[in-house]
């Protein structure tokens, strides 16, 4: 078996030149047919003809090397002066010492660097949803995961909060339980008029991490209460605040019918 495979490698390996040379003598035999100013020249591209193209790279000029190079002793500097020297130069703004532009354009306004902004949301776009059937109103208030959940909004966008507004609230005919960080007047009136209910929760960093991604905590963390400046907000019951004592009471009276129920069962 060894010999035999030997013999048909020859054979193999002579075939192949056989077929190369007539090959070879094929392709001279249509080349000399053809006349000299006919021929196409071919150059294949290969490790040992790469280049760049011709004038696409220009040799730097040498300074400094004698007066006969056009740019020596000063090197095209001139004598002296702050543009002489290594590292000088002006600013691509410098406008000759008189008052700069960016100094004589007047200053407007200011960013608050304490703001809190709001996803803003509107009561139209909550029915839209509802309607598409992606929010669900049910007996437990919806709160700002379950908005995130449907694709109302982006959990990314959310950084402080979520604000109810009251655009399309002609179209809001669902009544709906509905927890929110903050709420406009026309907002509240739109949900309560179709006999729902609206509580604005104030929301920490944290809380509201703890809210939207719940997956993150081993112990969810209790909730803040809100900073001094925000509790004139929250114990408002025309804000429809949370620690308003209205807002307190229902929730009490709720419980009392939960727990009543729950023991007329038993």
């Amino acid at each position: 078996m060894l010999g035999l495979h030997r013999s048909t490698r020859k054979i193999s390996l002579g075939a192949t030149s056989a077929l190369t040379h007539a090959f070879n003598n094929l392709f001279i035999r249509q080349m000399s047919s053809i006349q000299p100013e006919q021929r196409e020249v071919v150059t294949f591209l290969g490790l040992n003809n790469l280049s760049d193209n011709e004038g696409a790279v220009k040799t730097r000029r040498r300074v400094g090397r004698g007066i006969g190079s056009s740019k020596g002793k000063t090197c095209g500097r001139g004598h002296k002066g702050q543009k002489a020297r290594s590292g000088g130069g002006v600013k691509p703004f410098f406008e000759g010492g008189q008052t700069s532009f960016i100094k004589r354009v007047p200053k407007r306004g200011f960013k608050n660097r304490h703001a809190e902004p709001m996803v803003p949301i509107n009561v139209g776009t909550l029915q839209d949803y509802i309607d598409m059937g992606r929010l669900i109103p049910s007996d437990e208030p919806l709160t700002i995961k379950d908005l995130v959940d449907a694709g109302v909004t982006k959990c990314s966008s959310v950084k402080h909060g979520v604000k109810l507004l009251a655009k399309g609230k002609e179209r809001l005919k669902t009544p709906i339980k509905i927890e929110i960080s903050r709420a406009s007047e026309g907002a509240i009136e739109a949900i309560e008029n179709v006999g729902g209910e609206i509580t604005t929760v104030h929301y920490n960093r944290l809380a509201l991490r703890a809210l939207l991604k719940p997956e993150k905590f081993e112990i969810i963390p209790k909730r803040a209460r809100p900073p001094p400046k925000l509790m004139q907000y929250y114990t408002d019951y025309e804000k429809r605040g949370f620690l308003s004592p209205e807002i307190q009471l229902r929730k009490l009276k709720e419980e009392l019918d939960a727990t009543s129920e729950k023991t007329f069962e038993s």
